[in-house]
């Protein structure tokens, strides 16, 4: 759902060119992004609940997501539409949920299925729940960071926990406006300082990274009283539905 790290990865995969950049500094300070500030409200929403169940669960195999838990945004924010048993939540991720510098942080027609597993559905979701609340009231990417500020010192949210990924091998997601605008992959939301720990960027290691809540290193500064979560991204060989990954292209 981190929309950034996708384009790492994926600009990187010339076959597959459908990221947002490989060098996230040129990418933070492109001005002419379309999407200046938000869509109307309605433009966020699938008009099918069930479509939305459906594409939510396409996140990861069935084996997992069968399984999960699944929430639909409505008009207030994220609702839950089926309670799951095995502790993963599969949802469908919207452009706001990405990084606050990325360019397409307002691009309505994001629609990026993922399954989070239990450690990230404790620790990542409720990051989602506010930023979705957040949004479908109208707020700003500025009114939107100091809530989330304000939730953390209150711990109103919990610190990441250790283990937390999600699976974001959906055939029908749209994750960007670049090239085919998907691919399947793996994410690691991680408390790693150094990206080179991972291998990340090295030559010939599938493993990109990105910082979660801006993606310039000029941004930084504007996450303090964040935690830092660096996330890793990692290629997956075939969608959820076991097609070899490099089909089903939109």
């Amino acid at each position: 759902m981190r929309s950034n790290t996708f384009g790492a990865f994926l600009m990187k995969c010339s076959a597959l060119l459908i990221g947002l950049s490989v060098i996230h500094h040129a990418m933070a300070q492109n001005t002419a992004a379309p999407y200046a500030k938000m869509a109307p409200a309605d433009q966020y929403l699938m008009a099918d609940r069930n479509d939305e169940i459906a594409l939510a669960r396409s996140a990861a195999p069935a084996s997992i997501s069968s399984d999960a838990t699944v929430l639909v945004l409505g008009r207030n924010g994220y609702e839950t539409a089926v309670v799951g048993k095995n502790g993963f939540v599969c949802v469908v991720g919207r452009s706001w949920t990405g990084p606050f510098d990325w360019p397409e942080f307002w691009n309505p027609k994001i629609k990026a299925a993922d399954c989070l597993n239990p450690q990230a559905a404790r620790s990542i979701v409720p990051i989602y729940l506010l930023r979705a609340k957040l949004a479908m009231a109208g707020r700003s990417k500025a009114q939107m960071l100091s809530a989330l500020k304000a939730a953390y010192a209150s711990k109103q949210l919990p610190e990441l926990e250790n283990g937390a990924m999600d699976y974001m091998m959906s055939t029908s997601s749209y994750l960007t406006d670049e090239g085919a605008h998907n691919m399947p992959h793996l994410m690691f939301d991680t408390q790693v300082k150094d990206a080179s720990d991972w291998g990340s960027g090295a030559e010939g290691s599938p493993v990109m990274s990105s910082p979660y809540w801006f993606i310039s290193p000029e941004n930084q500064s504007q996450a303090k009283g964040l935690p830092p979560i660096l996330v890793f991204l990692v290629g997956a060989p075939t969608w959820s539905d076991g097609t070899p990954a490099g089909t089903h292209h939109h």
